[in-house]
């Protein structure tokens, strides 16, 4: 059986193939002031301790996994419902600003507290810290089947440990792999192939 396949590595891969192959198979890890900044952010949520406020109970840096996906990782925040049914919620440094990528990240938790929980869970929260909102999202089937999709993308990844040409687009402007991935550097791509087609499409 393949070893589950990381939460980080899911978000990564929705967000670009290529960093994915970066960090997840040649093992380049580079900081810049976005990751550090949701780095700190991170540890300071999984540093607050469990805590209970009007029927609802918060648990920190839950550890996740799903056996029927082959997915797992940690959680930032659970929530868990006066019913006792969760809800994952995720941290963002940045503002409310909708990206597949966290979404995928988001719904991937949900997967597992479900099968963890034997429950179905309509929809999870991400917590943008920049501009202090909560944004609501549901975990539509087709958002589930992104979910599985970069999934087997990842381990195909992992199998082949082929590094994909880069995205070459406004994704890398913000990317801390920026210099070790060289996006606009002259290459030749395979003939047919699209380096814009490189990240799950949008839901």
């Amino acid at each position: 059986m393949d070893d589950p396949v990381q939460l980080s590595a899911l978000q990564h891969f929705a967000f670009c193939p290529r960093q994915c192959a970066l960090i997840h198979v040649e093992q380049v890890w580079a900081e810049n002031a976005q990751t550090t900044k949701g780095r700190q952010n991170h540890e300071r949520v999984h540093a607050g301790g469990d805590e209970q406020r009007e029927g609802t109970k918060t648990l920190r840096a839950l550890p996740l996994v799903s056996r029927q996906h082959g997915i797992a990782g940690v959680a930032d925040v659970v929530e868990l419902m006066p019913d006792g049914s969760p809800r994952p919620v995720e941290y963002k440094s940045g503002k409310a600003k909708p990206r597949l990528a966290d979404e995928v990240q988001l719904c991937a938790q949900a997967l597992c507290l479900e099968e963890m929980f034997g429950v179905s869970i309509p929809e999870g929260f991400i917590y943008h810290v920049a501009s202090r909102k909560r944004r609501e999202l549901p975990f539509t089937p087709a958002l589930r089947a992104a979910v599985l999709d970069a999934r087997d993308g990842v381990r195909e990844l992992l199998r082949s440990r082929v590094l994909p040409p880069p995205a070459a687009d406004e994704r890398c402007e913000f990317c801390s792999l920026y210099d070790e991935c060289e996006p606009f550097a002259p290459r030749d791509f395979p003939r047919g192939y699209d380096p814009f087609s490189t990240a799950l499409e949008p839901l």
